[in-house]
């Protein structure tokens, strides 16, 4: 049994938005699979939810006109993973949030759920970082986009007005073409379990195969919201492929990460597994990206 005051049902967007305003102080719930797990622990006891699960319109992934991906933010792991556009343009992506828990966690959690909890293990959030996504959310006013570096605001809390809803995560063509990464995953045990540490790197190489045009990596768990290491980014910009590259750019990402202690790790076991695994991730976009190391 979960303690609930009301449940309210969206069938659309607009609907959503008129509940939001009607009922400020209620919780938005699609999958569940975070919500009703805290309600039923009592962290959201006696509160009113707004279900936006049957909003369909906010399902699958599909390319705007002008190339941009655009995944709908009731979107599902297992989908997100299996889709051909995401295949074929950001595969990482599905990689990342294929470790999302178990098989049914990822059957009814979705992308805009694992987004808007705000929290920096979210599987998802340090490959939208290092992807430079756009989070659309939709209100009263009408469509708001803004970068997700700018939507987490700190931990556990995200830039949501009162009356809107997240409606899509997306990220430009510009973003994703010619580009290539690969996302690590440490944690206790292989499967059911928050990352101690997540680690996404992405490459654009040369022509030739022989240059870094653009480098790009971010982290979960390294702050107390997803964060992108930017020095080393820099660092590799323009730099002939190397393993001396490698080991250097993953050096420069403790410039900018500042993980804590808690009871998974100690803060200087998570810098040094931040280190070992920007170098693997970069090496390995590196030779999705038709390198030679």
């Amino acid at each position: 049994m979960y303690d609930m005051k009301a449940l309210y049902g969206a069938g659309s967007v607009e609907e959503a938005v008129s509940l939001r305003m009607e009922h400020p102080e209620a919780q938005i719930i699609a999958g569940g699979s975070d919500v009703l797990v805290q309600m039923r622990e009592g962290k959201r006891a006696g509160k009113e939810l707004i279900s936006i699960y049957g909003i369909d319109a906010l399902r699958g992934v599909s390319l705007e006109e002008d190339g941009t991906l655009r995944v709908g933010s009731l979107t599902s792991f297992s989908h997100i993973t299996r889709d051909p556009l995401i295949q074929k343009y950001i595969n990482v992506l599905g990689q990342a949030v294929d470790q999302v828990g178990g098989p049914q966690i990822r059957n009814i959690g979705t992308i805009g759920g694992n987004t808007c909890n705000g929290v920096t293990s979210a599987d998802s959030a340090s490959t939208l970082f290092a992807w430079d996504a756009v989070v659309e959310l939709t209100g009263q006013a009408g469509v708001r986009r803004i970068p997700i570096q700018e939507f987490y605001i700190k931990a556990g809390k995200v830039d949501i007005h009162p009356d809107e809803i997240q409606t899509a995560i997306l990220i430009s063509k510009e973003s994703y073409e010619n580009t290539f990464g690969h996302y690590i995953k440490y944690a206790m045990r292989n499967a059911m379990d928050i990352a101690t540490l997540g680690t996404s790197v992405n490459v654009r190489l040369s022509a030739d195969k022989k240059y870094v045009k653009r480098a790009r990596v971010a982290f979960g768990v390294a702050g107390p919201i997803p964060l992108r290491a930017v020095t080393a980014e820099r660092l590799a910009e323009g730099q002939p492929i190397s393993e001396e590259l490698a080991e250097r750019f993953s050096q420069a990402v403790k410039e900018d990460i500042n993980p804590r202690d808690s009871w998974r790790a100690s803060r200087d076991f998570r810098l040094h597994i931040a280190v070992e695994s920007a170098k693997r991730a970069f090496m390995e976009s590196v030779k999705l990206a038709g390198g030679a190391l």
